[in-house]
């Protein structure tokens, strides 16, 4: 058995602090709200009001009373309301790792019960098994990278700046590590059809045009240009229509680069071996932004450096050196400057005109 008995309460002495704080003694066996001149009256608002005097008349009796403890809850209260706000604020750095050469990536070896395998994936299928947040901030710095935006400032995933042309237009690169059909720079063989002519489109800096093509999982760039009708076999002309639907612009002086042999004929079909045509041609003008006739949709407009250009595209080391043909060839042809390093834009919407 267990023997309980009610306490007698011995009548308690008040002191002057519990006076001055309380108006009596400082009852442990009740709440606040039973507690001598207790005010429970006070609407929110109210209370919002009274609550400046409140502090300060309670700071100034305390510090009247006991300063050092004072001081110590403040500093105490100050510090958990300063951890309390870190927490709420966590701030990540994805740092460029460069690429892996064919080397590293056979080194790479796995921790035993906690990864089975690993991937290498294009942007596009990457952000579809990411977080959406973790997807977003894995696209701004990949792009970020690719469109030499340097640092790229991010809150929930989105920038808190202008957003890059890039980003703006979701713009991913689709590689073809397999791209590696020679580059033949002698003339296309009589018996091979010309069935597709892409060009690198020079503007007076040296930089290049790219299109960007907008779909349902992002935008892929391109090179002006694309199939050459059954009707015309003329290369040249093709690609100024291409670029005038595509890009709205105005080419002069289309010069031949080379060209890549496709043994199949894909763009009609599979009709056999056919050639696609590499170019190089200068930019004259650049009209407003239009709709492209063949697919309804408007075209992205960026300008790029040759170098960043062949990134995009996604054609490896077979268009870095495509690329350099390029460049040289509107040196050595135009007379136009090696484009510096720069961060890639979009062509204004209303155009403009090139000397």
């Amino acid at each position: 058995m267990r023997l309980l008995r009610h306490p007698r309460m011995e009548k308690a002495t008040v002191s002057s602090s519990e006076m001055e704080l309380f108006g009596g003694p400082l009852r442990y066996d009740s709440g606040w709200s039973k507690h001598e001149y207790s005010r429970l009256d006070l609407t929110l608002w109210g209370a919002l009001k009274s609550l400046p005097f409140l502090i300060g008349r309670t700071v100034a009796l305390a510090w009247r009373t006991d300063r050092r403890s004072l001081i110590t809850v403040g500093v105490t209260e100050v510090g958990q309301g300063i951890a309390a706000a870190v927490k709420l604020v966590a701030i990540n750095a994805v740092f460029d790792g460069g690429t892996l050469t064919s080397d590293q990536v056979k080194a790479i070896r796995l921790p035993h019960e906690e990864l089975s395998e690993y991937a290498f994936l294009e942007t596009r299928d990457a952000v579809q098994r990411l977080r959406p947040v973790d997807g977003q901030i894995m696209l701004a710095a990949y792009r970020a990278r690719l469109g030499n935006t340097a640092t790229a400032h991010l809150a929930d995933g989105r920038h808190l700046f202008d957003v890059p042309a890039l980003d703006r237009h979701d713009v991913h690169v689709r590689y073809r590590p397999l791209w590696d059909s020679p580059f033949n720079r002698a003339p296309v063989p009589e018996r091979l059809a010309v069935q597709q002519a892409w060009a690198w489109c020079f503007v007076p800096d040296g930089r290049v045009v790219l299109v960007a093509d907008p779909g349902p999982r992002g935008a892929l760039p391109m090179l002006p240009g694309g199939t050459v009708e059954m009707t015309v076999r003329s290369p040249e002309v093709s690609l100024h229509r291409e670029a005038a639907e595509e890009a709205q612009h105005t080419l002069n002086d289309p010069v031949r680069l080379g060209w890549v042999l496709d043994e199949a004929g894909e763009v009609f079909g599979g009709v056999g071996p056919s050639a696609r045509l590499r170019l190089a041609a200068r930019v004259t003008g650049i009209g407003p932004a239009a709709v492209d006739l063949a697919t309804g949709r408007p075209f992205a407009r960026l300008l790029a450096t040759p170098a960043q250009a062949a990134a995009l595209l996604g054609w490896g080391s077979p268009g870095a050196r495509q690329a350099q043909l390029a460049a040289e060839t509107a040196q050595e042809r135009w007379a136009l400057p090696v484009a510096r390093p720069a961060a890639i834009e979009e062509f204004r919407a209303e155009g403009m005109r090139l000397s």
